[in-house]
């Protein structure tokens, strides 16, 4: 019975002290949590503040910012003074410039470089003189090609240039002629001592390419010109043959063929006879 005296007398203190430090405590935890919704309070008021002064700021940029993109008017008086100067914007704010708008400028055509010009005329110059040159070659190897004295024969001492000069030839009778007439062919054709074939001819420059027997050996000559008298020697005469092509057509040419009067055989025996040679007068 005391013991329970006892304890009722210690624990309604004991309780009433427990209480009340919840209390304390709870107002103490409400009173700091008032305070930190206060300062909430006025620092959300701040923010507001000075959102709100930060957008001022950009409104005044953009529109600076759009005076600036139009064309300034010319104007003979000096410009207005610009309004008060802007407070700096926060580093953390980004204004994204306006696109720069390019003219459409048509390109302008190149000029014309007078080196080019000057270049291009010394080039026609040039090539005006290689033709004016090559003309002149040309007419100069025609004149030398008719005007050819070609190498004299060993009896005669010149060659006939056309019929009337060849039969002048003739009546000295210091040599055997024969006059041909040759097509352009393969085949050969027998003319005098030799067998002849026209293998290839030009009438405007003048020459022609032949292929010959002689003493059964066949033979080439090319690139032969008008006038241009061709020597053969043969075994069985004393002097050379002689070829002369007095015409060149388009596509045959003209000529003769001489040899001389007496071969070797018929000298020895003359000779052997005691008969003196036919004396052979050199012009």
């Amino acid at each position: 019975m005391l013991g329970m005296v006892n304890i009722s007398r210690w624990g309604l203190p004991a309780l009433t002290a427990v209480l009340l430090g919840t209390s304390v405590y709870s107002l103490t935890d409400l009173a700091h949590e008032r305070r930190q919704t206060q300062d909430l309070s006025a620092t959300n008021t701040a923010l507001r503040a000075s959102l709100s002064q930060m957008q001022n700021q950009l409104a005044v940029i953009s529109g600076r910012i759009d005076q600036l993109s139009k064309p300034a008017p010319i104007e003979p008086e000096a410009a207005a003074p610009l309004a008060e100067p802007v407070a700096p914007v926060r580093s953390a704010l980004r204004i994204r410039p306006k696109a720069r708008v390019i003219p459409n400028v048509r390109p302008s055509m190149p000029k014309e470089d007078p080196r080019w010009n000057d270049l291009q005329s010394r080039l026609s110059d040039q090539q005006q003189q290689l033709n004016s040159t090559r003309q002149e070659i040309d007419k100069t190897r025609e004149e030398l090609d008719g005007k050819l004295n070609s190498t004299q024969d060993e009896l005669s001492g010149s060659i006939a240039r056309n019929h009337e000069q060849l039969v002048e030839l003739q009546k000295r009778g210091e040599r055997n002629y024969y006059e041909f007439e040759i097509d352009k062919s393969k085949q050969f054709r027998k003319v005098g001592p030799l067998s002849v074939s026209l293998r290839k001819l030009n009438q405007k420059h003048k020459y022609y390419d032949l292929a010959l027997v002689v003493d059964d050996q066949q033979l080439e000559k090319k690139h032969l010109n008008l006038y241009e008298p061709m020597m053969l020697s043969t075994s069985d005469r004393p002097q050379p043959i002689e070829l002369v092509v007095n015409e060149i057509h388009d596509n045959f040419i003209r000529g003769y063929i001489s040899e001389p009067k007496y071969k070797k055989a018929e000298l020895a025996l003359t000779n052997t006879a005691g008969e003196e040679p036919p004396v052979l007068q050199q012009r």
